[in-house]
């Protein structure tokens, strides 16, 4: 059967070959028209793809093989890898190259096809969304494939592995570890090779109707025309998806998707939305030697420029909530990690009913042990405070138990509350910012029982024995 599909598929690359062949030279001659593609060309191609289908719905992951029914099928010549989805008018859609996907072997078409639909599960299509205002393309895409390549074998040869971005990038990045990870960590290496990210796009093929390579930079341009949905909207499609190929049984990875998709509430994480906003914090311009000026790069006596932020941020401490000081020392590693880049001035605030201690912090090892305090919350006097002095953005962690009302609301500054992991919910009934949930950690057990303590001699605690 395999002998088959070879000789079909060498044949039918040929035909492709061929149109955009002709496609080329009438554009080269002034014929301007779109690509045509013959409808028996389209015919033998799909029946390509039919195989493959039947080949996964017959296969212990049939998941994706019914998943792959549903969609929809298009031909272009302009996606730069062997398939792309999107979602179009009520239904996902999956588009083929044919000139890159017919280099492929079988195997590897299954996996290309089961690499889309993960996205899908994955939501990608959504997070992208999202990740792109604080992240570059580039470092989106390469996690994103990351996470759903970790997953499947009889990959193509140039597909984006964990191993080919460790090696490439230097990073001793893990297995199995969420798209958020992957990206800040890539985000971090592409800044560390000076790949600015605001150079200037090559708009030389801008306007190109045929890719006839794989670009990992561009492999999901084509989610930019999905119709316009709303995340809930949209998770809701795809939970229909599923559901109509759940036919059997389904490997455990997958099961864990898909009931992350289903149990999500499709927020940003507090860290990574507190990145989104540092991206806002206005910036001025800081002079380097090591980088070349990108208008200029041949001139060796200008020196390149990267983007200085300077940021004054405000980090509130409840004192008399239910944060621990794990819990807070963990934030504020996070919180450190992010402003790293940027020129900062750290503040943190100690408050209860009212402000306890105001100190600057430059690292995590400055942290103070917190103030005791048994009293109750008011968030209004770090606003007063806050009122009073030139910040950037105040960062708020409570377990949400205060006033119902600001009497005094932030002004001219971002706010970002963050509720504890044992808290539930904020009590303002208008926050003035965004509010996050705090990931919940294991903390430390530093109770002392009584019953370890020796009755019969010993001295010290649990010295040695004393002779009398």
């Amino acid at each position: 059967m395999e002998t088959y599909f070879e000789a079909h598929i060498t044949g039918l690359y040929e035909k492709a070959y061929t149109i955009i062949t002709l496609f080329l030279k009438a554009k080269r001659e002034g014929d301007h028209s779109q690509i045509q593609i013959p409808e028996d060309f389209k015919r033998e191609f799909f029946s390509i793809v039919d195989k493959v289908n039947v080949s996964l719905m017959e296969d212990k992951d049939n998941f994706y093989g019914y998943f792959l029914f549903q969609m929809s099928k298009e031909i272009r010549f302009d996606i730069s890898s062997p398939t792309a989805v999107n979602f179009k008018g009520a239904k996902y859609v999956i588009y083929f190259n044919p000139i890159i996907f017919l280099t492929l072997t079988i195997k590897q078409m299954e996996s290309t096809l089961k690499h889309e639909i993960l996205h899908i599960v994955s939501m990608h299509l959504i997070r992208a969304k999202e990740i792109q205002r604080s992240y570059s393309t580039l470092a989106t895409n390469i996690a994103m494939d990351i996470v759903v390549n970790t997953y499947l074998d009889h990959l193509p040869p140039y597909a984006t592995t964990l191993e080919w971005v460790n090696l490439n990038y230097s990073l001793r990045l893990l297995p199995f570890e969420s798209f958020e990870y992957y990206v800040d960590k890539i985000q971090t290496a592409l800044d560390l090779l000076e790949e600015d990210p605001d150079a200037a796009e090559d708009d030389s093929n801008k306007n190109e109707l045929i890719e006839l390579n794989y670009d990992p930079e561009k492999t999901h341009d084509i989610w930019e025309d999905s119709s316009e949905l709303d995340e809930q909207t949209l998770k809701e499609f795809t939970e229909k998806f599923i559901d109509a190929s759940q036919k059997g049984n389904i490997p455990n990875y997958l099961d864990s998707l898909i009931s992350a998709l289903k149990n999500s509430k499709g927020e940003l994480p507090w860290n990574l939305y507190l990145k989104r906003l540092m991206g806002t914090v206005e910036s001025d311009q800081k002079k380097i030697i090591t980088r070349r000026n990108r208008r200029q790069p041949d001139r060796f006596d200008l020196r390149g420029q990267l983007r200085s932020h300077k940021a004054n941020i405000v980090v509130a401490l409840d004192i008399s909530g239910s944060i621990s000081d794990e819990e807070f020392n963990q934030a504020m590693i996070e919180v450190f990690s992010i402003v790293k880049n940027y020129n900062h001035e750290v503040t943190i605030i100690e408050c209860d009913s009212e402000i306890r201690r105001v100190y600057k912090v430059k690292s995590v090892k400055d942290i103070k042990a917190r103030i005791n305090s048994r009293g109750g919350t008011k968030f209004t006097p770090v606003f007063e405070y806050a009122n009073t002095k030139k910040i950037n953005m105040l960062v708020y962690f409570t377990d949400g138990k205060g006033e119902e009302k600001l009497l005094s609301i932030p002004k001219g500054y971002k706010t970002l509350w963050v509720i504890s992991g044992r808290g539930d919910t904020l009590s303002l009934k208008e926050p003035y910012g965004a509010v996050k949930k705090l990931d919940k950690i294991e903390l430390k057990d530093d109770t002392f029982d009584m019953r370890d303590v020796p009755r019969d001699g010993y001295s010290m605690n649990n010295q040695q024995r004393m002779h009398v």
